[in-house]
C-alpha cells in the first residue's frame, strides 16, 4: 500500500455510490424511516458514549435526557420554553444523527424513497425505466426544514395547493393530482421539519397538520390524495401564558408525542461557558483585553438578576443573548477605551460595564413599574445589584444593622473617602496607568485585599478595588454620582456635613 494514500473527498464518495435503481438494489441496500433511522443512530452514540448535542450546557441531566426517550420511542417533538433556551439549536443538531447521505428518485419533488415511492411522478419513472430508474443522493444537511410560524401563513404554503400555471402549462384538469403545487412540509418528506413559534400559527393551519401527525398524508383542495409522508416533526413554543399571541390547539397537543420543558442555566459556571462559547470576539480583541473572572461571573450575575427582577416581565424570559452580546458589548468598550488613551494591551474595569447597557435595555421586557423607571435605570440596577450578590463571596458581609462600637473591616476605606473634601473620581477614559495610580491611592483598600484575597494577581486586583467601592456603595456605606466623564464616590454623611 502506498504510504500517500488519500482519503475520499465527499464528492468522490457520492459518485461512488449507486445511481440506478437497479445497482442500488445489488448493493443491499435498505431504507427506513426518518424516525427508525434517528433512533438507530442514537442507539449507536449512546453505546459508543459519544457525546449526542454537542455544543450544549446545561441540559446534561435534564433535557437531552428526556430528548433521547423521545427519539428513541420515535415521538415527534414540542419543546417548550421561554426565548433564549437552546431549542432551534437542538432542532438543528438532530440532523447528526442522520445517515450521511439517503437515496432518493432523481427529479423527485418531495425525495422519494426509491423503494417506497409515494408521488405519481417517482411510481410512473419506476415502472418506465424500471432498474434503470436515476438515482440522487441526499446530504443530511439538506434534510432540514424550518418554517417561522407567523399569523399569515396559510395551508399552501405548508402543505401545498391547485397550481393553475402548471395545469395549464401541462394541458390538465384541475381533477389531474399532477397539478397540485407541494408546500413545505411535502418537500421536506424523509426530512425534519421544524416548526417555530407553534402558538402563533393560527387554529385552522393548526388543524390542518392534524393529519400529517397522526395519518401522515396530505389533504389538498379536496383531492383524495395518500401521500404517506415520512417526516420527523419538531415543534418550539413559548408557554401559552405568554401574552395573548394564540395558543396550541389542544387536538393537536394531543398528536404531539413527546413535550419537553427547557430552562435557563441554573449556576453562573455553566452560564459563563454558554456565553464564551457563542460570543463573537476577534482575535484583536482576544490579545489587547484581558478579562478577570470575577468580571466574567458579574456579567453573568446580572443576567440571573435581571431574571429575579420585579421591573421585567418574567412571563417574557431573559434570553442567553443578553450575556452574548452584553461580553462582546464589555470586550469592545474596553478596547475602544484602550484605542483612545493610546493603551495596546488593557483590562476590563467595573466601569466598563456601563457600556453594556445597551445590550441590556433591548433585551429585556419592562413591566409597568420598569417602564416608568426606565430601562436605562432598571439596567444599572441590575449591575449594582449584580455586584451586591458576589460581595459575599470574596469579602467578609457588611451587615445592615450592627452597634456604633463594633469595628469593620470596611472602616478604614470609608473613612479614607470621608476626609476627601472634593470626593474622589474615577473618570471612564484615563490611561491604565493613571487608572492604577488612582486607585492605589486609596490605600485601606490594599490593606482589605491583603487580608482576604492574598492570591490576587497585580492585574486582576484593580478590577477588585473598583468592585469594592461599588459594593460599598449599594450597601450605603458610600454614595456615587455618575457624571458624563466617569464616576465620583463619596462617604455620604462626610459629603453632607461639608454641605451645611
Amino acid at each position: 500500500m502506498s504510504k500517500h494514500t488519500t482519503v475520499p473527498s465527499p464528492l468522490e464518495r457520492v459518485r461512488e455510490r449507486p445511481i440506478t435503481l437497479g445497482s442500488l438494489k445489488k448493493s443491499g441496500y435498505q431504507s427506513k424511516s426518518i424516525k427508525d433511522e434517528l433512533r438507530d443512530n442514537l442507539i449507536q452514540k449512546i453505546k459508543n458514549k459519544e457525546t449526542t448535542f454537542e455544543g450544549v450546557h446545561g441540559y446534561e441531566n435534564t433535557v437531552i435526557p428526556e430528548l433521547e426517550r423521545a427519539i428513541l420511542s420515535r415521538h415527534n417533538i414540542n419543546l417548550l420554553g421561554l426565548r433564549g433556551q437552546a431549542k432551534t439549536r437542538l432542532a438543528r443538531l438532530m440532523l447528526n444523527l442522520l445517515d450521511e447521505y439517503i437515496p432518493y428518485v432523481e427529479g423527485s419533488e418531495i425525495n422519494d424513497d426509491p423503494f417506497h415511492p409515494i408521488s405519481r411522478y417517482a411510481k410512473e419513472l419506476i415502472n418506465d425505466k424500471g432498474d434503470d430508474t436515476p438515482i440522487s443522493w441526499l446530504h443530511r444537511s439538506e434534510r432540514f426544514a424550518e418554517k417561522l410560524a407567523t399569523p399569515d401563513v396559510t395551508v399552501a404554503d405548508i402543505i401545498g395547493d391547485v397550481d393553475p400555471i402548471k395545469a395549464a402549462n401541462l394541458k390538465l384538469s384541475y381533477a389531474d393530482d399532477r397539478v397540485i403545487h407541494y408546500g413545505m412540509i411535502p418537500r421536506a418528506n424523509r426530512c425534519i421539519f421544524v416548526i417555530n413559534e407553534l402558538p402563533d400559527l393560527q387554529a385552522r393551519i393548526q388543524v390542518a397538520l392534524f393529519n400529517i401527525l397522526q395519518e401522515g398524508d396530505v389533504q389538498i383542495r379536496g383531492f383524495k390524495l395518500r401521500l404517506p409522508l415520512d417526516i420527523q416533526f419538531l415543534f418550539t413554543a413559548n408557554p401559552e401564558d405568554y401574552t395573548n399571541r394564540g395558543s396550541i390547539v389542544t387536538p393537536l397537543k394531543d398528536r404531539i408525542g413527546s413535550q419537553i420543558l427547557t430552562h435557563y442555566p441554573v449556576d453562573i459556571e455553566t452560564a459563563r461557558l454558554i456565553t464564551e462559547q457563542e460570543a463573537r470576539v476577534v482575535e484583536e480583541q482576544k490579545d489587547s483585553v484581558a478579562v478577570p473572572d470575577l468580571a466574567r461571573d458579574l456579567l453573568e450575575q446580572i443576567v440571573f438578576e435581571a431574571r429575579e427582577s420585579e421591573y421585567i416581565d418574567a412571563k417574557s424570559g431573559v434570553s442567553a443573548r443578553l450575556s452574548i452580546t452584553a461580553l462582546e458589548n464589555l470586550l469592545s468598550t474596553a478596547e475602544r477605551r484602550a484605542l483612545k488613551s493610546g493603551d495596546d494591551k488593557t483590562t476590563v474595569r467595573l466601569s466598563d460595564f456601563v457600556g453594556i447597557i445597551p445590550s441590556i435595555t433591548g433585551k429585556v421586557e419592562l413591566v409597568y413599574e420598569g417602564e416608568q423607571e426606565g430601562a436605562a435605570v432598571v439596567a444599572y440596577n441590575l449591575i449594582g445589584e449584580a455586584v451586591k450578590s458576589l460581595f459575599d463571596e470574596f469579602f467578609p458581609k457588611i451587615e445592615k444593622l450592627k452597634k456604633q462600637e463594633d469595628e469593620s473591616p470596611y472602616d478604614d476605606i470609608v473613612s479614607w473617602f470621608f476626609n476627601q473634601k472634593d470626593g474622589f473620581e474615577l473618570l471612564d477614559d484615563i490611561r491604565d496607568k493613571e487608572y492604577k495610580n488612582v486607585l492605589d491611592a486609596i490605600s485601606p483598600l490594599d490593606d482589605l485585599l491583603g487580608k482576604h484575597q492574598p492570591n490576587l494577581s497585580k492585574e486582576d486586583s484593580y478590577f477588585i478595588k473598583e468592585f469594592v467601592l461599588w459594593a460599598l456603595v449599594e450597601f450605603k456605606l458610600l454614595s456615587k454620582f455618575r457624571f458624563t466623564e466617569g464616576t465620583q464616590f463619596k462617604d455620604p454623611y462626610g459629603s453632607f456635613i461639608s454641605g451645611i
